[in-house]
């Protein structure tokens, strides 16, 4: 029965208002939204008993889009669906500004809802080799550089000089700190993205960096948990097979999650990665219960949130035989969000099936709503926070902090902390080093490399040098690159050469019958060298930025001395082990 208050006495109509007003503060009855001052806990409980199971269910999904704005399918999935969150990746980021207001555009759709709850805007910046948030952001040194410094206050400003670009962007959670251990030396994949191969050193490292991003209001993410480091394969193309036993992994790639975990590190990505010698047998750690619930949550602990990578790569989709099969099993083994690189139609099966497996098994709808109210309660606990990164990005203020200019000077400065020296032989009077390579000796210059920023400081440091460009993988390569590069090469006294990759190594190798003085500067990782131990001096950056480059060439020109250490063994000619020169 509606009630005509118009016509009520003022009495009246006050009492039923204040009635109203008194219900709307019992629990369950009345508005309730994402800003109500109530205790996270308590909030996170209400919203998600108010969902329906549907709305629950969206609060698991986070996608990605592909263009440089967001597509009117992703917009109807957030204001028709109510995802929980969208990822950027880098086919996103190219123009900052742009990427600034699909965010913004973003988060006014999610705003919509009575609820009024904000999206998790995810992305990867690790720093280094990995920056999917481009354009005018920070190139840094990255974790392997960081390792080589071993300075965990280098980490935390990393973390924390990361996120504040980050925040202006309007971007809430960072898929990092990366602390998979680089155990095997051919890993495509890890490289230059580790700290190093110290379970214990990357475990402080990876908190240091953590507790950065939190200070940036950034929801730090470590991955990928087990841990990636020990195989060449990539889970994007296949379901890599590690063949550990739990012994071995519980006291070396697990040891960085129990710190973080300990630590209170908010949320762990799990890897699409099998490990046969265990009880998680063949299936993906991610899909994996065993891992996820067992091991995770119950012997280590872990009370924070847990997202897969990517359902739509391979080590998942092809393993689970559909993407919509690896969702329900990546809920079902203790996931809290499901992340798609990709925005499937709103009524695709991916959707559908997990619909319908809510509506028919109560203990999977259960599992669900205990993974909303866990979204949601992060969401509470760090959006709402004093520090939180903005909803509505600003474009003056993104052109005053992006790149961030303390951050500029610091990550000049840890290039210059982690720079190592590889090797420094003798010449031919037994006395002089190779490094540092002083102008008046070093003769006919010539730079060999494949990066603007390596030439530029390269020219800074020797003025009169040449140069000799190549591609950076071979894909885009001439039939003469590796003719014109030994020809300018024996025209020179000193060739100073950028190795990257294997492509690079073997142009280095080509230049090994003209026995001339050649120095390599390694960027990204550096295991190359291990198949150049004839070279007359080498030394490692770990990163191709510009203030790694200008680091670089003013240790080797003897403005600055070598104070990094090399965060995992290189052999030497013998087959020994070793660390430092």
């Amino acid at each position: 029965m509606r009630i005509k208050t118009a016509r009520l006495p003022f009495f009246f109509r006050a009492s039923i208002f204040s009635l109203f007003f008194a219900l709307s503060l019992i629990p369950g009855i009345g508005a309730l939204d994402f800003n109500d001052p109530l205790d996270p806990e308590a909030l996170a409980d209400r919203l998600v008993s108010r969902m329906t199971d549907q709305e629950a269910l969206a609060q698991t999904f986070m996608m990605g889009w592909v263009g440089a704005d967001p597509s009117p399918l992703i917009l109807r999935w957030v204001r028709e669906r109510k995802i929980g969150g969208v990822k950027i990746f880098g086919w996103n980021t190219e123009d900052t500004l742009r990427l600034a207001k699909a965010v913004g555009s973003l988060q006014s759709a999610a705003l919509e809802d009575g609820f009024k709850i904000p999206l998790l805007i995810a992305t990867d910046q690790e720093g280094g080799w990995i920056r999917h948030v481009k354009g005018l952001t920070s190139e840094t040194p990255g974790n392997m550089a960081i390792g080589a410094s071993s300075y965990p206050q280098d980490a935390y400003l990393s973390g924390y000089y990361i996120g504040k670009e980050l925040s202006v962007l309007g971007i809430n959670m960072n898929f990092a700190p990366e602390v998979d251990l680089y155990t095997n030396r051919e890993s495509q994949l890890i490289g230059p993205r580790a700290f190093g191969d110290d379970p214990v050193k990357t475990g402080t490292l990876g908190i240091a960096f953590a507790r950065g991003l939190e200070q940036a209001g950034i929801i730090a993410t470590a991955k990928h948990y087990p841990g990636h480091g020990d195989t060449d394969l990539d889970s994007h193309g296949v379901l890599p097979r590690i063949y550990q036993n739990f012994d071995t992994l519980w006291n070396r790639e697990l040891v960085p999650y129990r710190m973080l975990a300990k630590d209170g590190i908010p949320a762990i990505m799990s890897g699409h990665l099998a490990f046969p010698l265990t009880p998680g047998g063949e299936e993906p750690a991610s899909l994996s219960s065993y891992f996820l619930t067992d091991i995770l949550r119950k012997k280590i602990g872990f009370q924070g949130l847990i997202i897969t990578d990517d359902l739509m790569m391979n080590g998942a989709a092809l393993s689970a035989g559909s993407v919509s099969r690896a969702a329900k099993l990546a809920l079902e083994a203790g996931n809290d969000i499901i992340l798609f690189s990709k925005t499937p139609l709103l009524d695709d099966v991916l959707w559908t099936s997990l619909v319908q497996e809510m509506d028919r098994h109560p203990s999977f709808k259960n599992l669900v709503r205990g993974a909303a109210k866990r979204v949601v309660l992060l969401k509470l606990r760090y959006l709402r926070s004093k520090n939180a990164p903005t909803l509505a990005p600003d474009p003056e203020e993104i052109k005053k902090f992006v790149p961030n200019p303390e951050g500029k000077k610091f990550f000049l400065d840890l290039a210059v902390r982690s720079i190592t020296l590889l090797k420094s032989d003798t010449e031919g009077d037994g006395k002089t080093k190779t490094i540092p390579l002083r102008a008046e000796r070093a003769g006919r210059i010539l730079l060999a490399g494949q990066f603007e920023e390596f030439f530029s400081a390269g020219r800074l440091a020797y003025s009169q040098a040449e140069e000799a460009r190549f591609s950076y993988d071979g894909q885009n390569a001439t039939a003469q690159e590796r003719e014109n590069l030994v020809r300018r090469a024996q025209q020179a006294d000193t060739v100073i050469f950028c190795l990257a990759n294997s492509y690079s190594l073997g142009l280095l190798q080509a230049l090994r019958p003209l026995q001339k003085r050649i120095i390599v500067v390694s960027v990204l990782t550096p295991i190359f060298l291990e198949k150049a131990p004839w070279v007359s001096g080498a030394i490692a950056l770990y990163s191709y930025s510009k203030e790694s480059f200008i680091a670089g060439f003013s240790m080797l020109s003897g403005r600055t001395e070598d104070l990094g250490t090399l965060p995992f063994p290189l052999f030497t000619r013998s087959g020994t082990s070793k660390r430092t020169p």
